[in-house]
This record gives C-alpha cells, sequence and structure tokens, in this order.
C-alpha cells in the first residue's frame, strides 16, 4: 500500500513538473513561438543588424525596398504590419510560417511570383539570418 502511495506521488510530482515547464509527450511545432537562443541576453528583444533602413509610414513603418508594398498589402488583410516588424526568423521558419498561414489560417495565396518577391522582402528585413 504504501508502495503504491509512493508510486502515485512521484508520478503526480513529474506531471506537475512536465505541466509548469509546458513539456509534453508530443510536442507541436508552432511557428509564432520565438526561438530561444542561448546565448542571447535575458531582457534583449529584437535587433535590426546593419544600417537602418528607411521606414515608409504609408506601408505601417515597413522599410522601403523592393516588394514592401505587395507585404504590405498581402499581410494587413490579416495583421498589423507590428506583427511582422517585431520578427527575426530563420529564413526556413519564414518559408514555413507562409504555407502554414496559407494551408491552416487560410491566407489568399498570391500569384508565385509575388509570393517569392514578399518572402525575399521578409527574409532579407526580418531574417535572424542577417
Amino acid at each position: 500500500m504504501n508502495k503504491t502511495l509512493t508510486s502515485i506521488g512521484a508520478a503526480l510530482c513529474v506531471s506537475l513538473v512536465l505541466a509548469a515547464s509546458g513539456a509534453t509527450a508530443q510536442q507541436v511545432y508552432d511557428p509564432m513561438r520565438p526561438a530561444a537562443n542561448p546565448l542571447a541576453p535575458l531582457a534583449a528583444g529584437p535587433t535590426v543588424q546593419g544600417p537602418q533602413a528607411e521606414l515608409d509610414p504609408e506601408l505601417g513603418n515597413l522599410p522601403i525596398g523592393p516588394g514592401a508594398e505587395d507585404t504590405y498589402y498581402q499581410c494587413v488583410a490579416c495583421h498589423s504590419t507590428a506583427i511582422i516588424r517585431q520578427q527575426r526568423l530563420t529564413d526556413d521558419r519564414w518559408d514555413y510560417l507562409w504555407t502554414w498561414m496559407i494551408k491552416e489560417q487560410g491566407m489568399q495565396e498570391p500569384e508565385p511570383e509575388i509570393a517569392e518577391q514578399i518572402l525575399t522582402y521578409l527574409k532579407t528585413h526580418f531574417s535572424s539570418e542577417r
């Protein structure tokens, strides 16, 4: 009896630790969850490397450049440009997120040339790889 209670108590403790840490038996990839960088300072937020690009206030303060206008009109149909501007995703995560928004969120898929221009713009200005 005592051994059973000890086993149940240990299982309960493990369950609580897993629940508190957010761990599950099967974790699903969430493209919106920021990637952890163990080398980053604790209080650091996204920063832009290199010279600051000129921003276009008519396009929600997106950086001026090829693809800015297409990016603006494609993205603001669902969310503000603030969501875009705060991102620092890898190029692969941008590709995944694009597919996820089309398949899971119902985003209207643009023509392939426009999609490529938008993804190039996003990767150029909002990538963690640059």
